[in-house]
């Protein structure tokens, strides 16, 4: 990854050692914002029966409230990241913050379908300059095996995020109503925006000469993961071999394929051709879209086996789900002590072993499954996995990644992670209602998540490095 940038841009350092208590501070505000947008992947979910009710949302218009914020988000994450390597961290995360917090206001306030669902693809935008600055402001503040904490912290915030949103989606709709999962990120985005304005510091701007945004390069990519998650997402209804289907993923094809070749010819690529030869950051971004689409996917499913096979309510829905919440945490904990004795190929595939053995045991639940004997084994056993992978593959994919391209590595990170949510729902959905039974199409749905995790296990033996970060002993943060 070559492409000069100003050193400027970098940024102070806090060594390990350091007794400055900004080193908690920045990380916490970091976690905060990321978990407010990581948030809203699955807080809405629960809600939608709500919200189509009150907006009178056409049935098949109602997935675009979630999908919509997806697509923004992953598509545009890379010109995210590019933004903030070229505009410095501190100014492109203050932007996606405000954007974030003003269209939450205006989902919130949304008087009609239209109007939620572009307020959710702004949404989208705001995330996308938002994720890539703050994991990249982690990257570049922490050293050594405070890294390694940090980037713990925040891989376990990107995946219990997930299961928290349908937690508080249940909660927050049944107390306050639908509108209030919109805007409760007013005032933390508020708070988050203060905070980094005492916090981070500011990057001397590169001159307006030096700063080239390949826009033709962004616009190509976006629209092809458009397209691509688009025709996945009608399988459900046309099939695989449908024309539309067909149609649109050789659309999608074409699309990413001219990206490829904008990439390869361009003077300012938005990804110069040599960041494909980091082999941590790609290896990693594969396992993590994949992961994420099992958790995502599984979230999914579980939802409506929960409220459609055994009549539970949206809030009952919502608690189920806290242990996974909760061993994700605890696993990502965990992870971040194994890494540096275990090294993070071994972390991450038997986070994927014990993911493809909880979605194992929740393919073999009967048709009237209980919660306690049927379903939360294999959460606890997913949610283990899950843990494990995310904070292998957040460290070693940024271990090998230059200060001033962090922001073009994380962006990439969190594209992997967007798609891989949009994918994963579109996918298990898809097997799910193939056949017109939900509680047999539950477990089909999965055995494919059993598959992919199998699959992501070989990319993990054949590429995962074996990295080996500090010792967790020395990673305290005073």
């Amino acid at each position: 990854m070559s492409t000069p940038v100003a050193p400027s841009h970098a940024g102070p350092h806090i060594h390990e050692g350091a007794s400055d208590r900004r080193s908690w501070w920045i990380l916490g505000l970091i976690g905060l914002a990321q978990f407010m947008v990581i948030l809203d992947v699955t807080v809405v979910n629960v809600a939608l029966p709500s919200i189509g009710k009150a907006l009178t949302f056409a049935a098949a218009d109602l997935q675009w409230v979630v999908t919509v914020y997806v697509l923004f988000t992953g598509g545009l994450m890379l010109l995210g990241g590019r933004a903030t390597d070229l505009l410095g961290r501190r100014r492109v995360f203050l932007v996606g913050l405000l954007v974030f917090t003003a269209a939450s206001l205006a989902s919130g306030l949304a008087w009609s379908p239209v109007a939620l669902i572009v307020a959710r693809a702004a949404q989208g935008f705001g995330a996308a300059l938002l994720l890539p600055s703050a994991l990249a402001i982690i990257t570049t503040t922490y050293s050594g095996a405070q890294r390694t904490v940090a980037l713990s912290i925040w891989g376990a915030i990107g995946s219990a995020g997930v299961a928290v949103g349908v937690l508080f989606g249940g909660v927050i709709t049944t107390l306050l109503g639908w509108e209030w999962i919109f805007f409760i990120n007013v005032p933390i985005g508020f708070v988050v925006a203060v905070a980094a304005v005492r916090l981070l510091p500011a990057a001397q701007p590169l001159p307006p000469a030096r700063v080239k945004l390949d826009l033709l390069g962004a616009a190509t990519v976006m629209v092809g993961l458009v397209m691509l998650v688009y025709g996945v997402v009608g399988t459900a209804q046309h099939g695989w071999g449908s024309g539309r289907t067909l149609l649109l993923l050789g659309v999608a094809g074409a699309l990413l394929a001219a990206f490829i070749g904008i990439e390869r010819r361009g003077r300012e690529p938005l990804v110069p051709p040599a960041t494909w030869r980091v082999r941590s950051l790609v290896s990693s971004a594969v396992v993590m879209l994949g992961t994420t689409g099992i958790l995502v996917g599984a979230f999914y499913l579980n939802t409506l086996y929960l409220q459609n096979v055994l009549g539970y309510s949206a809030l009952k829905t919502g608690l189920s789900f806290l242990p996974l919440a909760l061993v994700i945490f605890a696993a990502a904990h965990l992870a971040s002590h194994l890494l540096p004795h275990a090294g993070s190929r071994v972390v991450g595939l038997g986070g994927l072993a014990l993911t493809a053995g909880g979605a194992l045991l929740l393919a073999a639940a009967p048709d009237q499954a209980s919660y306690t004997t049927d379903l939360l084994p294999g959460f606890l056993l997913l949610g283990t996995g899950v843990g494990l992978v995310f904070v292998a593959v957040t460290v070693t994919a940024m271990a090998d990644v230059r200060h001033e391209q962090a922001g073009l590595a994380s962006g990439i990170m969190t594209t992997a992670h967007e798609l891989g949510a949009a994918l994963g729902v579109a996918v298990l959905a898809a097997v799910a209602i193939a056949n017109g039974n939900p509680v047999s199409g539950y477990g089909n749905g999965f055995l494919v998540a059993a598959a992919i995790a199998a699959l992501l296990a070989a990319v993990a033996v054949v590429a995962l490095p074996a990295l080996r970060p500090a010792p967790g002993t020395q990673a305290s943060m005073h």
